[in-house]
């Protein structure tokens, strides 16, 4: 019926054998199998076990493909993949005017299951919200800061639902202090700190506007050894006094982060905005690494799926 679905599927069955041997070594459950490699199929697959989201990319003004081609994609996917059609999850990703709510709530409560990476283990839900719980993408990111976690207390930013306060934890960070907004994020980042056994005294979840919360710390003078930084590209809450853009508002958010920074501490600074300029100046001459393409994993074809930088104070 589709000249395409064919085509994706073998794409997707050659991957998943190839990849499948990797993600065994690497101790990997969950990865991109598919990543718009085919111009007519501009869609993400990834593997989550033995289920699997297909994510359908969407210009503002795009209209959603027929349910047909949809359904066709989505049970090619389950035959590449090996598993039940019923056992892939069908999303639709839209920007507007470089935007796109991350963390949209669904109607569908989805359910909660396991998912291992680097020894470590993360609750993810495929249906409840527009992410599932865990970026992908960020794997590598995760492994830098583990690695260099040991005897430094840890800031995390945006942490969403912890993964970096997870791998930190793993990596001998003594201590660590984890800000969001979202009480369903922090209350998820707890839930996966109890799964990992961190110990909630010195692994402590802070709910707070994270720019607030940086000035705060300022006049407390707080100072950590690593901190991760991956604010949205955009975000607004009633919450939140105004409107939160990382473009616009990454200098001041930069300038405060770094001045929390103890001598010889660390800042991986990571955006996922197409076409974001980093304002150098913010960082007030601190040493300022482009690490991006070395955190890109070798899963992910799309190579501007992140920005990120390493920064290191004086």
């Amino acid at each position: 019926m589709f000249d395409f679905v064919e085509a994706f599927e073998n794409r997707v069955r050659k991957r998943d054998r190839h990849l499948a041997r990797w993600a065994k070594r690497e101790g990997i459950t969950c990865y991109r199998v598919y990543d718009r490699d085919i111009p007519e199929v501009a869609i993400a697959l990834d593997r989550y076990g033995g289920r699997a989201v297909l994510q359908q990319y969407l210009r503002a003004s795009e209209e959603p493909p027929e349910d047909a081609i949809l359904d066709a994609l989505r049970d090619a996917a389950a035959r590449g993949l090996a598993v039940d059609p019923g056992m892939v999850t069908v999303k639709h990703r839209r920007k507007v005017n470089r935007r796109e709510v991350q963390h949209q709530k669904s109607n569908d409560p989805g359910a909660d299951f396991l998912a291992s990476e680097g020894g470590s283990r993360f609750i993810v839900n495929l249906e409840a919200y527009l992410d599932t719980g865990l970026f992908l993408d960020h794997r590598v990111t995760r492994s830098l800061v583990r690695a260099e976690a040991h005897g430094r207390r840890m800031l995390n930013l945006f942490c969403y639902t912890g993964s970096f306060t997870v791998y930190a934890a793993a990596g001998g960070a003594p201590a660590s202090v984890s800000v969001d907004l979202s009480n369903t994020y922090l209350a998820w980042a707890r839930r996966n700190f109890e799964l990992n056994g961190l110990d909630p005294a010195t692994h402590v979840l802070e709910r707070a506007d994270v720019l607030d919360w940086l000035h705060q710390a300022r006049r407390r003078g707080e100072r950590f050894g690593l901190i991760v930084l991956d604010p949205p590209a955009y975000s607004s809450s009633k919450k939140m006094d105004h409107a939160f853009d990382v473009q616009r508002d990454h200098g001041e958010l930069l300038e405060h982060t770094c001045a929390l920074l103890e001598p010889g501490g660390i800042l991986y600074f990571s955006t996922n905005l197409r076409g974001f300029r980093l304002d150098v100046a913010a960082l007030g001459g601190l040493r300022c690494e482009d690490i991006s393409e070395r955190t890109i994993p070798e899963d992910f074809r799309n190579q501007r799926i992140h920005q990120c930088w390493r920064i290191v104070a004086g």
